[in-house]
């Protein structure tokens, strides 16, 4: 068992899930809002929601490992990579759409603006719920580790999502379409997501459970955030 303290260590696996995370944050945010999809799902009937919600979860089960296994102060380094990457490729996406075409790059324009062209108000709603949700995810998982004294991982994994994906999904929302969509069909658009992408989760945890087993003893780490310092502004791990 580790405690916080200031020795640095070098671990084998940590820059793999750090990369890892970043790649499936990118792809969540920026290719699966593009689409919209509809489902049938048997006894609730037909669920529409946007393709991102399949795999932006993966981003809070790489931080419910991150933190499980390295603690708080390392996952809270992966969570501003991953915030950094994102802003630039927002950045990056504004700037290629406002690019003035080519003669023969106009066929590709209108596809182009639907796809990476989100508004800012859309960007802005990402960037905060994605923030506070991944640092609520983390934070009550660093102390649920301590309460329990490091037993009934479920218990953590389970409540640490549903607090994250509740604060993410609850300010992503109505940052995003607060006074653009109708309210009680806001609400419903809201909790949908919240209950897919929580559900999905809960579902994968026993997978969950195997990555974290092989990380602890690979890295011979198993860190408990007594003494963290759990201010989201550093990068000192």
């Amino acid at each position: 068992m580790s405690v916080a303290t200031t020795e640095t260590r070098a671990y084998r696996y940590y820059d793999f899930v750090m990369a890892a995370y970043v790649c499936v944050l990118l792809c969540s945010n920026l290719i699966g809002p593009a689409k919209e999809t509809s489902v049938h799902v048997p006894v609730f009937g037909t669920v529409t929601f946007l393709a991102g919600v399949l795999f932006f979860p993966i981003s809070y089960i790489f931080g419910d490992i991150l933190t499980e296994v390295y603690g708080y102060a390392r996952d809270r380094r992966v969570v501003w990579a991953g915030f950094g990457a994102l802003a630039f490729a927002s950045l990056m996406a504004t700037v290629v759409v406002h690019l003035p075409p080519s003669a023969a790059g106009r066929a590709n324009q209108a596809a182009l603006v639907i796809i990476f062209g989100n508004t800012p108000r859309i960007v802005a709603a990402s960037v905060v719920a994605f923030l506070c949700g991944t640092f609520v995810n983390s934070y009550v998982l660093a102390k649920m580790k301590i309460w329990t004294r490091g037993r009934w991982l479920w218990t953590r994994l389970v409540g640490s999502t549903l607090c994250g994906e509740l604060v993410d999904s609850a300010l992503f929302y109505t940052i995003a379409f607060y006074g653009r969509i109708p309210w009680p069909h806001l609400q419903g658009l809201l909790f949908t997501q919240y209950f897919l992408k929580s559900g999905w989760e809960i579902l994968v945890a026993p997978l969950t459970y195997r990555v974290v087993a092989f990380l602890k003893r690979a890295e011979n780490e198993d860190y408990y955030d007594i003494g963290t310092d759990f201010t989201p502004f550093s990068l000192e791990a």
